[in-house]
């Protein structure tokens, strides 16, 4: 059936919404999915292909190139145009579950750097989760390639941004604390960190009360968890 493999690819994009990293990318269906979306391009044209040749004209566009001029209407043939129809929505459908699921996965690449996660931090929780996904195997990252060069890349142009206005916490929360003061529990060691009063030593299960503005980035980045 025509676009059931780009429909996997939706699922996966639905799917990922709710997990704190991103699953293996996906090439495989990718790859199948273009695949078809080529193939329904040469279907096309091989209908079209008898129609093109013999009893049509050739035209000039606006930008100079020479396009022929089909013969072929729909009202001679309903066969034809219904088999053209089918195509043409089925390499739509795919073309925008494409964008659906790439689309997905970038949103959530640019959310961990917004919310002050490493670039190497991001490759190693996709690949820790790939691991655990696979059996406990070889570890590899779930990033693509070309994800791994995007992030970089975006990174890089988002502390460009934030050298800009340093006195301010671009990534902080929209909403304004209720409470100056929060008490936390350290999640894993983050080491010693300076705070407006003084420094502290994160050691993993211990407990502090502390300036919600002085630990929020790390409550962000999971080292810290704020006790109700």
């Amino acid at each position: 059936m025509y676009a059931e493999q780009a429909n996997k690819l939706v699922l996966d994009a639905k799917r990922i919404q709710n997990l704190p990293h991103l699953p293996p990318y996906a090439a495989t269906t990718v790859r199948a999915v273009t695949k078809e979306v080529r193939d329904l391009d040469r279907e096309v044209s091989n209908l079209l292909a008898p129609y093109s040749s013999g009893s049509s004209s050739t035209t000039q566009s606006s930008d100079g190139t020479q396009q022929i001029k089909s013969s072929f209407s729909p009202a001679d043939d309903p066969a034809t145009a219904c088999a053209l129809l089918v195509n043409h929505l089925s390499m739509r459908r795919n073309k925008r579950c494409l964008l659906a699921y790439h689309r997905m996965r970038t949103d959530k690449l640019e959310g961990m750097c917004w919310s002050g996660v490493d670039v190497a931090e991001i490759q190693d929780a996709s690949a820790s989760a790939s691991g655990r996904q696979s059996g406990g195997g070889a570890a590899t990252s779930s990033l693509s390639a070309e994800e791994e060069q995007y992030v970089h890349q975006y990174s890089d142009l988002l502390a460009a941004y934030k050298g800009q206005w340093t006195d301010i916490d671009l990534t902080g929360s929209l909403e304004p604390p209720r409470d100056i003061f929060i008490d936390v529990r350290v999640l894993r060691d983050a080491g010693e960190i300076q705070t407006e009063y003084g420094s502290i030593t994160l050691t993993r299960n211990s407990q502090f009360y502390v300036r919600q503005a002085d630990v929020e980035r790390l409550i962000q980045q999971g080292y810290l968890q704020r006790l109700s």
